[in-house]
């Protein structure tokens, strides 16, 4: 029989509650013959004692195995399945942590997706991935509570010359109070992920709706874009486009005239990749974001970057004024991370820069990201009522 989770360890793009289901040509006892749907096994199953058994159906394939992603929790060790005379390979991994975890199965040799298994878009493609929940803290799940909306909103670019797409979570009761303003909050995606990330993996709008039943958090209005700003003839690029331009040329105009927004209570938010382009957009358009929030990333100086951002740094009675939350967070088995924050800490401390860091156990994934915007959400609070 299945036995179902919280939905918010359940739902992805392809559906919100788990629908494992085959239809079957079906004989009752008259002889009567017609469809039927039956229970499929499905891809990840997370087990009582915490162990993980992966399900993958392959009757032809000779070989079948299972590895999450190097420098993450579940690592890229890759795990033999054996197959069953079902067709159906299986192995079951004992010590993965809880939380979330990116995971691939290779058939013979070739990596595939496992449509039984959870899919989101990571690493630049169609990716696996499965929620072992966190046994003592469920701050991202499905409660019962207020509940926002998420919008989904097209607006044109004049940088890539194309329609871009975004995603909007307005907080509960928006619709109700017709004159109130919100914050408003540009949250921004990893490399190799979309603007779907922070909905289907980071459960932004789920956080948001929770912190908000709890008076954690001030609501706001949460935007995510996708960094990724290609245009016609476009050469290769690391980041690949303009993103600061489209930002603050085309959406932040379209947002804050279709929202009712506080301009004066912007904030810049984003995860490693989306942390750079969050450090560049809100130091060279200093005072434009009162709160900025670097997850999983350094602001040191890369050769892609076209402007000095560092000299908002020289005078720090400006930054003081202009700026009420400057904010780092990061997991701390991420090394080269933490290296570097040890470094850019010391050199704000040295020019008076006042920031706020918080750490958590984790690597470079949507476990530790989603304590971030907890975080950052909730001293945002604490400055909004001093």
């Amino acid at each position: 029989m299945q036995k179902f989770r919280n939905s918010a360890l359940e739902s992805h793009p392809l559906f919100f509650d788990p629908a494992y289901l085959k239809m079957e040509l079906y004989e009752d006892e008259n002889g009567r013959k017609g469809p039927r749907h039956t229970y499929e096994n499905p891809g990840v199953v997370v087990e009582e004692n915490g162990d993980v058994l992966f399900c993958f159906y392959a009757p032809g394939a000779e070989k079948m195995e299972v590895a999450g992603f190097n420098g993450c929790a579940m690592t890229g060790e890759r795990h033999p399945m054996i197959k069953g005379e079902d067709g159906y390979f299986r192995a079951r991994v004992s010590g993965i942590p809880d939380g979330f975890h990116y995971h691939e199965y290779f058939l013979d040799g070739v990596s595939v997706i496992n449509p039984l298994a959870p899919v989101g878009y990571g690493a630049h493609r169609a990716v696996n991935y499965f929620e072992k929940g966190e046994k003592d803290d469920d701050f991202y799940l499905m409660r019962d509570v207020p509940h926002g909306t998420v919008h989904m909103e097209y607006f044109p670019s004049s940088v890539t010359g194309r329609t871009r797409l975004c995603y909007v979570y307005t907080p509960p009761g928006y619709e109700e109070n017709g004159e109130k303003t919100y914050p408003v909050l540009y949250l921004q995606h990893g490399g190799g992920e979309n603007e779907t990330g922070w909905i289907w993996q980071g459960k932004a709008n789920l956080i948001s709706d929770n912190l908000l039943a709890e008076g954690k958090a001030p609501e706001v209005i949460i935007v995510m874009n996708c960094l990724y700003c290609m245009k016609e003839g476009m050469q290769d690029a690391f980041l690949a486009g303009d993103f600061d331009a489209m930002l603050c040329k085309d959406c932040i105009p379209f947002i804050e005239g279709k929202y009712r927004v506080d301009p004066s209570r912007r904030a810049m938010a984003g995860l490693s990749m989306g942390s750079y382009q969050t450090v560049m957009t809100s130091l060279y358009h200093l005072g434009m974001f009162s709160y900025i929030g670097i997850f999983s990333g350094l602001m040191e100086k890369r050769w892609y970057s076209r402007q000095d951002y560092f000299q908002a740094f020289e005078d720090a009675e400006a930054f003081r004024k202009k700026v009420k939350l400057f904010f780092f967070g990061y997991g701390r088995q991420e090394e080269r991370i933490v290296k570097g924050l040890s470094q850019e800490f010391a050199m704000l401390e040295e020019k008076g820069i006042p920031y706020e860091s918080y750490s958590c156990d984790g690597y470079h994934e949507w476990t530790v990201w989603r304590r971030c915007l907890r975080e950052f959400l909730c001293r945002m609070g604490q400055e909004e009522c001093e």
